[in-house]
């Protein structure tokens, strides 16, 4: 096995479903939830998954929204899972749209996208070259 295609071991506590790619060239495993639950409008749940993986060297996971629950209903989330963590993968999900919505046993919440990671140094200093944004952040650019 080449390691660009690493295998990742997981481990699932009762009731919970293994991470899987509807098809072949998607970058995120779908994580399912193992219980129903209402999330309501406006609100906070966080939902233990029951799921545990063991990361490679070097990668780091990240917990991204599934896009048809972030477009059609407002429901996102996002998190980083770090290479030495092998708990439960929680997942925070938040619903900014106006109606509840209700997720049933072994629906999709959420993806999990694993990449390589930089482990960088930081030093500090008195000054930062500017570049070309130099400390022009949000809207700088324009709206066309």
């Amino acid at each position: 096995m080449n390691s660009f295609y690493p295998r990742i071991k997981v481990v699932l506590d009762e009731g919970a479903y293994m991470p899987e790619r509807a098809h072949d060239t998607d970058a995120g495993a779908d994580i399912r939830c193992r219980d129903g639950f209402t999330l309501r409008a406006h609100g906070f749940v966080t939902v233990d998954t029951g799921v545990h993986i063991e990361l490679p060297p070097e990668t780091k996971c990240e917990v991204k929204s599934k896009s048809g629950l972030w477009t059609d209903y407002g429901i996102i989330t996002t998190g980083l899972i770090d290479e030495g963590f092998t708990g439960s993968i929680k997942v925070g999900l938040a619903n900014l749209g106006d109606y509840d919505y209700e997720f049933l046993p072994g629906e999709k919440i959420t993806q999990l996208c694993v990449s390589p990671v930089c482990y960088p140094s930081y030093t500090q200093a008195d000054t930062l070259n500017a570049g070309q944004r130099g400390n022009r952040g949000y809207g700088s650019t324009g709206r066309l």
